[in-house]
């Protein structure tokens, strides 16, 4: 968030918001912002002439955040394409505003699989936070978390983790080892130790961050569902497949429940439900969650996107197989 100043209502309404993307409710945060943007005379005029003040830019990045949480990503990528325009003409193009902006569409380049382009968000974001925070900022740490969980995303777990452990430091000297702020980031971390192969150390990360998520945001929530998921590819690894099929299900299940059944962040729980499935000869009902996987994902990713690849080539390898 940039810290701007906001008229009452729209203040509130933004605050409302902000909580309400905190805990993963994009769509009550959407409606918030576009009622108090309706409501708002300054706003209206903004959407006529073009010209958007600071406060117009955080409520359109806000949106477009909510759009990316709810699986729009195209409606996200279009609003952040013209607010960072508009932000580098408003604040200049090393504002911390414009660095935020420049941080969201790299977690919605994440998303869609435009990975470089992503990457060059976030070290642009990096850049300006640095520059006008120093280097041990909760905004630096954010970045640096992002910046290994775009490694992660590609597949790239030894180029990821320095970054995530850069981010864990960082929390840790300011808020402390207990801290949920400090626990995401080392959840994150986690996911990049076990792509190392350093499977104790990262179940350890996972169940201490596991149980800070579960006091602070309750026993259903987005960030108890990934780190389920992550549990479950440790599971994995270690070759235990009944536990890692359970654990999958269960991520699965309360991703459904938070997100819905047609949300794309869906889709990597579901492949490796796949390949554990596929790996203990169940192969019609690999072959049913690989193809949801491609139906959730091949309209709202780019092509080449590794979660799409992998399920589109695993339909392949399995179509000259029988049950």
């Amino acid at each position: 968030m940039t810290g701007r100043e906001h008229g009452p209502a729209l203040r509130t309404a933004v605050e409302a918001a902000e909580r309400a993307l905190e805990v993963g409710r994009a769509n009550e945060a959407e409606e918030l912002l576009r009622a108090a943007l309706d409501a708002d005379p300054s706003s209206a005029r903004a959407l006529r002439t073009g010209l958007f003040g600071v406060r117009d830019i955080e409520v359109r990045g806000m949106l477009a955040t909510a759009w990316r949480m709810r699986g729009r990503y195209r409606h996200a990528e279009l609003l952040l394409s013209s607010t960072l325009a508009a932000a580098e003409s408003a604040t200049g193009s090393s504002s911390p505003t414009v660095a935020w902006l420049c941080n969201e569409w790299g977690v919605l380049g994440k998303y869609t699989g435009d990975f470089e382009a992503a990457r060059g968000r976030y070290l642009r974001a990096l850049e300006i936070y640095e520059e006008a925070f120093g280097p041990d900022h909760d905004t630096v740490a954010m970045v640096c978390h992002n910046l290994g969980g775009l490694a992660h995303a590609r597949g790239d777990a030894r180029g990821g983790e320095p970054w995530a452990a850069r981010s864990v430091e960082i929390r840790t000297r300011l808020h402390g080892p207990d801290h949920v702020l400090t626990a995401l980031d080392a959840a994150a971390w986690a996911a990049l130790l076990e792509g190392c192969g350093r499977l104790e150390e990262a179940e350890g990360r996972l169940r201490q961050a596991l149980a800070v998520f579960q006091d602070v945001f309750g026993p259903d929530s987005y960030d108890v569902a990934v780190t389920l998921h992550n549990l479950a590819a440790v599971q994995h690894r270690r070759g235990e497949l009944d536990t890692a099929g359970s654990s999958y299900t269960d991520a699965l299940r309360l991703k459904e429940h938070l997100l819905g059944t047609d949300h794309p962040d869906l889709a990597p729980t579901l492949v490796n439900l796949a390949a554990v499935s596929e790996a203990r000869g169940d192969l019609g009902r690999s072959r049913a969650l690989y193809a949801r996987v491609v139906e959730l994902l091949h309209r709202r990713v780019h092509a080449t996107h590794p979660t799409l690849s992998a399920a589109r080539g695993a339909l392949n390898r399995l179509a000259v197989q029988g049950d």
